[in-house]
């Protein structure tokens, strides 16, 4: 079954992983007319598409779909040493009906094979290979960590995988290893990719590597020191349009949450939409070390240069050794900051974007810190931009939804989410908003296999108080998505502060007009 997500994106449900990984291998190998990304998961692939109309003909396309074999290039071989010290390792031994020592046997003489990623960079779902060993299917935790080491080895349903940094986790840990899962120094940073056959070795003591963080050396336009942190006020991240197409290596697309204001600020100082910014929460002032030409906008946040206030969306001179103060947000919460020039910063998978779940890109800005920028453009500043901001003084806005993936499995479907007015939480973040309202109910108890999500997936926990997810969102999530918000409005989402509301509105996929009357 295809099931549309959201305006640009489909989820296919297929019957087992081999099915997922015909089909995942195909897409892979022959995209889609405007595929961006293609996401594999226990039991669907996502497709993630660059338009509303590409998306409607992918489903098309797809009806009758039979993945050919593709031409695989020759598996990688991946041992990775383990400790078995695992504090789950008696229990996992006795959910399957082994003794310790007979699961270690199990484990490292079963040769596994790269299936998916997700989840996190470096987070590789690993199944057996099916001429070597026997399938487990192992039982989760009842309650899950909300801590795993990084370097845990876990075991999980059919799977086998290392959580590569410190994260929330239900799996069973068996064993530890230093072995490092992802590397931003090497030009395919994640140590395990699909069609990898993977080996456990068995060690009693294990080597220690050396932490290396820094992206690997890419070869920077020439810049010059061009503005300095003086306050980053709650938060000043760096962000450009993010690093699509690389969810099989567990990373999201991340990138400016407003993204029509942070395109509004380049285009405002005559950069190229791509040029990285500085997106802000709560004030911040920064000082120019040489005459500078900025741009501020997005979130109506009070903004002085000495005593003169500046416009939103206008290009304006900064001199050398003056100030720029931006006020905490009376409208939105996003402020986004160009420079002429553009912010040059090393880049991981293509992007200067600071991504806060995986850890990814630039850290966030700290006092003194200095930022670079390229030399002048070429092109022409524009002061005839409007600021995008689409969110009002009173926050009450209405979001358009497309139905699903999962809305079956919920009594009523989409009603629930329609009928009542939602209070955005202080839980929020880049990675999602937290509502708060009437709980909805789920029509079953059962267990959804983790699968891939966006940008704007309205996910209902057991809680039944929906999450909807931003742009640092996880690859894939495990509760069901009971609607899809619309590609067009997430740059609101990214604007609304606590205690903002929230009616949803179902629409139809093709036409964006409502469902229901």
């Amino acid at each position: 079954m295809i099931h549309r997500v959201g305006t640009r994106a489909i989820l296919i449900d297929l019957p087992d992983l081999s099915t997922v990984m015909a089909w995942h291998a195909a897409l892979r190998s022959t995209p889609l007319r405007g595929q961006i990304d293609c996401i594999a998961a226990a039991r669907t692939v996502l497709i993630v598409l660059d338009s509303p109309r590409a998306a409607k003909d992918a489903a098309e396309k797809l009806s009758d779909f039979s993945p050919a074999n593709t031409t695989q290039t020759k598996p990688r071989d991946i041992t990775i040493t383990v400790r078995y010290d695992g504090e789950d390792l008696q229990e996992a031994a006795d959910a399957v009906g082994m003794t310790v020592e007979e699961l270690i046997e199990w484990h490292t003489s079963t040769t596994f094979v790269g299936a998916f990623g997700g989840f996190a960079p470096g987070f590789t779902y690993c199944v057996p290979e099916e001429s070597s060993g026997i399938p487990l299917s192992m039982p989760r935790k009842a309650t899950p960590r909300t801590a795993v080491p990084a370097g845990a080895v876990g075991l999980a349903g059919e799977f086998s995988a290392v959580y590569p940094r410190q994260s929330p986790g239900g799996w069973q840990l068996i064993g530890t290893t230093t072995d490092p899962m992802w590397d931003n120094s090497q030009e395919s940073p994640a140590l395990i990719t699909q069609g990898d056959r993977v080996h456990y070795r068995a060690v009693d003591t294990l080597e220690q590597h050396e932490e290396r963080a820094t992206p690997r050396a890419t070869s920077l336009p020439r810049s010059r020191p061009m503005l300095r942190v003086d306050d980053p006020g709650m938060q000043t991240l760096i962000q450009d349009l993010g690093r699509a197409g690389n969810g099989d290596l567990g990373v999201t697309t991340s990138g400016a949450g407003d993204e029509a204001s942070a395109r509004a600020a380049n285009a405002s100082v005559g950069n190229d939409a791509t040029a990285a910014v500085l997106e802000n929460i709560g004030g911040m002032r920064i000082t120019a070390l040489v005459d500078s030409v900025i741009a501020l906008t997005g979130a109506e946040a009070p903004a002085r240069i000495g005593n003169r206030r500046i416009p939103l969306a206008t290009p304006v001179m900064l001199p050398a050794g003056k100030t720029l103060e931006v006020q905490p947000a009376q409208v939105g919460m996003r402020s986004y900051l160009a420079i002429r020039g553009g912010i040059v910063e090393p880049l991981t998978l293509g992007s200067a974007s600071a991504d806060l779940l995986s850890g990814l890109g630039p850290q966030p800005l700290q006092p003194s810190r200095e930022l670079r920028s390229q030399f002048a453009p070429t092109t022409f500043v524009n002061n005839s931009r409007l600021n995008p901001l689409l969110v009002n003084r009173k926050h009450r806005v209405e979001i358009r939804v497309v139905p699903g993936p999962r809305d079956d499995w919920f009594a009523d479907g989409v009603a629930p989410l329609e009928a009542q007015q939602w209070v955005v939480t202080a839980a929020l973040n880049r990675i999602g908003l937290r509502l708060d309202g009437v709980p909805i109910e789920r029509s079953t108890s059962v267990e959804l296999p983790s699968e891939g999500i966006v940008a704007g997936s309205i996910q209902v926990p057991t809680s039944g108080l929906p999450v909807v997810f931003l742009r640092d969102h996880a690859v894939t999530g495990g509760y069901p998505v009971i609607a899809t918000v619309v590609h067009e409005d997430l740059d609101i989402l990214a604007q609304l502060p606590p205690d903002a509301l929230i009616n949803f509105i179902a629409v139809d996929p093709d036409t964006l007009q409502p469902l229901h009357g």
